[in-house]
Formats: structure tokens, sequence, C-alpha cells
């Protein structure tokens, strides 16, 4: 069974997993699998959908972890350093929960989610504003995939 294969076998379970690892703290590319997913002949909507909810989840799970509160951990076991939480924090400070639309970033996306729920933001809102993010992310994935 050739990578592919193995994707197609997994299908939008699979790309809801990767696209869950890839939004919280652990390095992932769940482009990479939605985009060979998509190659391979699964509807892009579904692809979306796993995509967009398995990422957002992620990050939530991110913000959960800043709920704790204890920024030892977070550099510890996230390996998050303190100065970028600050600097998350003095963006936040100005712009609110609004800024976990930038969740979809690569590498700071994280350090945001973990400091959306350190700082005790709103979840409702950092939730939704993590969801606008994380779906402009997937349809530019779908429609990059599909142009080409």
């Amino acid at each position: 069974m050739n990578f592919i294969e193995l994707l197609e076998s997994w299908g939008y379970i699979g790309l809801f997993i990767a696209a869950f690892i890839a939004g919280s703290v652990f390095p992932f590319s769940s482009e990479a699998v939605m985009a060979a997913l998509q190659v391979a002949g699964l509807n892009p909507m579904y692809l979306f959908l796993a995509g967009t909810l398995g990422n957002t989840l992620g990050s939530l799970f991110n913000y959960w972890i800043g709920t704790f509160g204890r920024l030892e951990w977070i550099e510890r076991y996230l390996h998050l350093k303190a100065e970028k939480v600050h600097e998350a924090q003095a963006w936040m400070q100005h712009y609110g929960a609004w800024i976990g639309v930038l969740c979809f970033l690569p590498i700071i996306g994280s350090i945001i989610a973990v400091t959306l729920g350190y700082m005790r933001a709103n979840p409702w809102l950092s939730a939704l504003a993590i969801l606008i993010g994380k779906s402009l992310r997937y349809l530019l994935v779908i429609y990059a995939v599909s142009f080409f």
C-alpha cells in the first residue's frame, strides 16, 4: 500500500486527525494531506469541513492548555518561550480575542492559541475567530489544488 492509498483508506477521518495534530502544538502539515486527498478524488467540501473542524479543535486544545496558567509548563512542555507568550499578550491587549484569526499561521498560531487561553480570553469569541482563520486557510488550499 503506497502513501496515497493509505490516505484514501483513512479519508476524511484521517484528514481530521492530521488537521487536529497540525492545529495543536505538534508540528505537522495537514495541508499536504488535504491536497493529496483532493487529488485522489475525495469531495473538496467534506475535506474542507474535516480539515477546518480538526484544525480548529487542535487550536482549541492549545487554548485549553493555556488556561492552566502555568507559564513554566508552557515553556517546558510546549517549548514556547515566555517572551513569545508575552509578545502575543501585547497583541491581544490591543486586538482582543479576534487575534485568534491569526491562529492559521504556522508556529505563531500555536503561541496565539495558548496565549488566548493563558489570558482567559472569551472562549466563544476566541473559537469563532480561530474558526474564521482556519476556514480561510483550508479554502485557500482547496482553491489552490483545484486551480492546478
